[in-house]
């Protein structure tokens, strides 16, 4: 019985990874990112202003997996506006139990497919409403759009999500706007505007991952 043997050249490693064709995957692979922009400094200054203007309160959550993943939130309240924009730029790593041969890039798209299943048909229990999706065409591997509405004891708040999906990189960028509150000091929101914000922050990005 033939066995043909792959090498492949790993950006970063000691050598070339020697790769069974049908075996599992177990290192980054060409083009696979395996370190993320700070998320940040990601987002112009003249882009975050017409999206949470004034003077937000910024903070960087510690790494979830150190330089494969880095958050910013951008939090603003001041009635009546009340926004909140959080990014998450996170790079997968192979992982034996994501689709495919296990790379990251596989992992990535099993966890943009999750997102999307999830916004489409939110979890029993989670009190999340089911999203309109859209997909972003040209914006990097692959790309969608959300918007939900939330209503909880009498306060609504409107949310829109753009993810971005580029080799084994992952981009979120989650965009809240509170529409009314129950003190009615808030509001009203325009989800359009929500959107158009949240897929601006999207792709600046992702212009510093290429």
């Amino acid at each position: 019985m033939l066995v043909v043997v792959l090498v492949l050249v790993v950006p970063g490693g000691s050598g070339p990874a020697t790769v069974t064709p049908g075996s599992l995957i177990t290192t980054f692979l060409p083009g696979e990112i395996q370190k993320v922009p700070a998320a940040c400094p990601a987002v112009p200054a003249a882009t975050l202003s017409g999206i949470v203007p004034g003077k937000p309160k910024v903070a960087a959550p510690p790494p979830l997996d150190g330089v494969l993943d880095s958050q910013c939130d951008w939090t603003l309240d001041a009635p009546p506006v009340y926004r909140l924009l959080q990014l998450d730029i996170q790079a997968y790593s192979p992982n034996g139990l994501a689709s495919g041969n296990g790379s990251a890039t596989f992992a990535a798209i099993d966890a943009y497919a999750g997102a999307m299943q999830q916004k489409q048909d939110p979890p029993a229990g989670t009190g999340a409403p089911r999203a309109q999706v859209a997909t972003v065409p040209g914006l990097g591997t692959a790309a969608f759009t959300a918007t939900q509405v939330y209503q909880v004891g009498g306060a609504i708040t409107d949310v829109a999500t753009t993810i971005v999906r580029y080799h084994n990189v992952l981009i979120t960028v989650v965009l809240n706007g509170l529409d009314r509150s129950n003190r009615g000091d808030y509001g009203p929101v325009s989800m359009s505007q929500l959107s158009a914000g949240s897929l601006a922050v999207a792709r600046a990005a992702f212009a510093k991952l290429t």
